[in-house]
């Protein structure tokens, strides 16, 4: 059935008690602050979470809460922080870890779940993958069937995950495996070792253990739908946010930034990628507010066994190739560059397997072994051997996504867009197909300086002459070694 358009996004969410996972994740942080913010009556927000590096959930919510993402509400509305409850839990401990106390009080209070918490690493064994994004999706969803005030359960994948499909619909496709079959083989293998020896034979398709627990979980959501109001949003890669709740809010490197971080440093001299792929790069703030329109849509439509599951492909239709994106980064490096520069910034992309190996030894481990050699000889650790390891090693993980091209179904997110009613149009914006690509990299980098790495955004003159100094030195040293090896050549030759 229809939507009744005419109760606003903030008046639905007046009351309703939100269960969020995935709270401490980077998409976790920007919607609990744009929640708190914009939907100011909401009743409370349930956070799952677990102890870590001896700081207990209360005290971990505190170090969040102190984040310069939280300024704007502390000066605007400092009361609304007593409407976050933090629930010690694991999304890798059967049914999240919950002690029984806490399960109840979310049965009788939940309204609304959103479902974020997953391990995003690519090299997880493959039981923790199991355990932490499938089993913990069924165990949300059973929890979920308990709940009998519940409006909307909206789960947050991955556009990557069914990375087979060269055209992704908004639709949930068939399954790699079977995950209820999964979720035992994981439980009752107690030798990790053991099921890593399959992990070939699981995976099919699959670049890794992360695109395969993604691939399964949607089955899981698509199962549950016919008795609860589900969703999934299918995000690319998030990034910085674009406006709320200020432009180039970031605390990662995940996209583009590892690579032009390094590249900017002077570390990362050759990358393995394709300058004709595409990054399809998200803003934060667009993934939050598609989250929070689609839960008030679930929650504003009569909901029946007969509903058809909604699937967003959350993607940009404004992308860059990976050679454009590194050429503009590393023109705004030279009005905003990084701190610390050890090198001329500049990074080699090749398509080459073969050259990138040779560049790799030419320009990494070389250099990084001359290194480590002189730090030694002076008593002193070097973890550069290590980071060129880790470097290598993770270039080759992504290289599936540095070689192709995905394109994606957005009849969805048109028809969302169209649903927004006038007076949240701006607040719950979805448009950003008119923002100004080089005005947001441009944010992004000073977000990225001052959040990420912690430079002071004032010592921008220090910077400027710092990296003149290492692109003079390094232009005489590479200079010299040319003229040497001509040198050498020469003498060869004709001596």
């Amino acid at each position: 059935m229809a939507i009744n358009p005419t109760k606003s996004i903030p008046a639905f969410y007046a009351g309703q008690s939100i269960f969020l996972t995935g709270a401490t994740g980077f998409l976790g942080k920007v919607l609990i602050e744009k929640i708190l913010r914009s939907c100011p009556d909401v009743r409370e927000i349930f956070l799952l979470m677990r102890p870590k590096k001896g700081l207990d959930v209360n005290q971990r919510l505190e170090k969040i809460l102190n984040l310069p993402l939280f300024d704007k509400l502390r000066e605007e509305r400092p009361s609304s922080f007593k409407k976050l409850i933090p629930i010690p839990g694991n999304a890798s401990e059967k049914v999240l870890g919950l002690s029984n106390e806490h399960k109840q009080m979310l049965i009788d209070r939940v309204t609304i779940i959103i479902h974020g918490a997953a391990s995003v690493k690519f090299n997880d064994s493959l039981k923790y993958a199991i355990l932490t994004n499938i089993r913990s999706t069924r165990d949300i969803c059973i929890l979920a069937q308990s709940m009998k005030n519940i409006v909307a359960l909206v789960y947050i994948g991955t556009a990557f995950a069914n990375v087979n499909e060269p055209f992704i619909e908004e639709k949930v496709y068939s399954p790699i495996a079977d995950w209820k079959k999964m979720i035992d083989v994981a439980e009752l293998l107690d030798d990790e070792h053991t099921l890593n020896v399959f992990t070939a034979k699981f995976l099919d398709y699959a670049p890794n253990t992360y695109i395969f627990s993604k691939n399964l979980t949607e089955s899981i959501i698509q199962e549950y739908s016919s008795s609860l109001p589900c969703a999934i949003v299918r995000p690319s890669i998030v990034m910085s946010s674009l406006k709320e709740p200020f432009p180039g809010w970031i605390d990662n490197v995940y996209g583009p930034l590892g690579l032009y971080a390094g590249g900017a440093k002077g570390v990362i001299r050759v990358a393995y990628l394709s300058k004709d792929t595409y990054d399809n790069i998200i803003p934060v703030d667009i993934v939050i507010n598609a989250v929070l329109i689609i839960c008030w849509k679930l929650g504003l439509t009569t909901f029946s066994a007969d509903s058809s599951l909604f699937v967003l492909n959350c993607t940009s239709e404004k992308c860059l190739t990976f050679g454009d994106e590194i050429k503009l980064l590393f023109v705004l490096n030279d009005e905003t560059p990084l701190e610390g520069a050890v090198w001329i910034p500049k990074t080699i992309l090749t398509d080459n397997y073969v050259l990138f190996n040779i560049l790799t030894i030419l320009l990494h481990v070389l250099p990084a072994m001359l290194i480590h050699l002189i730090l030694t000889c002076f008593g002193r650790r070097s973890m550069l051997p290590r980071l060129v390891r880790l470097l290598y090693v993770a270039n080759c993980a992504v290289s599936l996504f540095s070689f192709n091209n995905w394109k994606y179904n957005n009849a969805n997110y048109l028809f969302l867009m169209s649903l927004i009613p006038s007076e949240d149009q701006e607040t719950f914006c979805l448009n950003y197909f008119e923002y100004d690509l080089k005005e947001y990299f441009k944010f992004t980098i000073l977000g990225f300086k001052k959040f990420v790495l912690h430079e002071d955004i004032n010592r921008l003159d220090a910077a400027r002459a710092h990296k003149r100094r290492v692109e003079l030195f390094g232009t005489v040293v590479e200079n010299i070694m040319f003229f040497g090896m001509l040198w050498i050549i020469y003498k060869w030759i004709f001596f």
